[in-house]
């Protein structure tokens, strides 16, 4: 199962990503596990320092922006 993680505090940009991730593991048919982390403090904890940010598997995919459904798919692979 794939670990998703995205990280922002509710701005719009955060939650178009979330949404678009929701959407590409929808389309991509994975098993994947959705975490919305919006507190500052966890975000910062984990080194994140600009938001929206994606981690795949603790891996950082786009940090300050918000990738297309497709280029998310093309994340999981």
């Amino acid at each position: 199962m794939v670990k998703i993680e995205v990280f922002g505090t509710g701005c719009a940009k955060c939650n178009r990503l979330e949404k678009n991730v929701y959407q590409a593991v929808k389309e991509s048919g994975i098993k994947a596990e959705i975490k919305k982390v919006d507190d500052l403090s966890d975000i910062m904890n984990r080194g994140v320092m600009m938001t929206p940010a994606l981690l795949i598997d603790g891996e950082a995919k786009a940090v300050g922006r918000v990738p297309s459904v497709d280029e998310i798919k093309s994340m999981l692979k």
